[in-house]
């Protein structure tokens, strides 16, 4: 069988692991670009909380799918699909090697294996749920999509308010499970596809993820999230990293309480992040201080 010339590296892991600067490493040393696989960091309003590659690390390599949207735009895992592959097309117009990196599970598996077309939700209906969610919280959220779809909630990742709240718009929009819109079948690509996963010893990535938000802090990370009170209701904003600063803005907490809560729900988004990604039998792990770009063979 004749091997397709052009090949996709995606460089995957949790937060903090070092996919950034790995992925750099990677990109200069195939010659090659970027495309980022993370579901925040394309919003241009969004720069610190969503720890955005430096101005110096963007200036080393182009990146795709950094600030390309803003928080006022849908952006979902189709569209992400879909704004990938058209990245790819242009890098391979240059370049027979390409690099994806990121830690959203999701849109790295829309790039690799398609996404099912999903029915179109009313406006109103994303809305009244949003309103309720910022109401209630995430208890009331969980209850609604164990009740009203809870074929959907034993495989969901249950912390997670953006995938919960999808979930809640497809049963109300179509009164069917989310999983009734699900074919699983995997689309063929036109290019090859390594992926390699980058992983450190829980204390050590603890450690650096307590160590960034700390850093955050000291960058004004409090500043952009009182910046972005307006908007708090829209969906790129129910995320970690702003939500727990929402809640010490509005009196229910001190400072401190709500930088302990960010690392804390921080780590466990981490922890998520490696259980989607261990569930990929194709990806090839590497302890994240010992790897370099010759390690991966074309």
């Amino acid at each position: 069988m004749a091997t397709k010339k052009n090949t996709v590296i995606v460089i995957a892991g949790p937060t903090a692991v070092g996919k950034t600067a790995f992925a750099i490493k990677v990109a200069r040393h195939f010659h090659t670009q970027i495309i980022s696989a993370d579901s925040r960091q394309c919003f241009k309003e969004l720069d610190i909380g969503v720890a955005k590659p430096s101005m110096e690390e963007l200036q080393q390599v182009h990146h795709y799918f950094i600030n390309s949207h803003s928080i006022h735009e849908e952006v979902n895992a189709g569209t992400f699909e879909a704004y990938a592959l058209s990245c790819a097309d242009e890098i391979f117009k240059q370049n027979h090697v390409a690099v994806m990196v990121g830690g959203t599970g999701l849109y790295i598996k829309a790039f690799c294996e398609g996404m099912d077309a999903m029915p179109k939700v009313d406006d109103s209906i994303r809305k009244a749920i949003m309103t309720n969610y910022e109401a209630n919280g995430l208890e009331w959220l969980q209850q609604e999509v164990q009740e009203k779809d809870n074929a959907f909630w034993l495989t969901a990742e249950q912390q997670n308010p953006q995938r919960l709240m999808r979930a809640l718009e497809i049963y109300h929009a179509t009164g069917k499970s989310i999983n009734a819109f699900r074919n699983n079948q995997k689309k063929e690509r036109a290019f090859d596809i390594i992926k390699i996963g980058l992983e450190l010893p829980r204390e050590e990535l603890n450690n650096r993820i307590n160590n960034r938000v700390d850093q955050m802090m000291q960058e004004g990370l409090l500043a952009e999230a009182e910046s972005l009170i307006p908007f708090r209701q829209l969906n790129a904003l129910q995320t970690v990293g702003y939500r727990e600063f929402f809640d010490f803005f509005d009196g229910n907490c001190n400072l401190q309480h709500a930088i302990n809560q960010l690392k804390t729900n921080t780590r466990q988004y981490a922890k998520r992040q490696m259980t989607w990604f261990k569930k990929d039998g194709a990806i090839n792990w590497f302890n994240a201080n010992a790897i370099e770009p010759g390690m991966i063979n074309i």
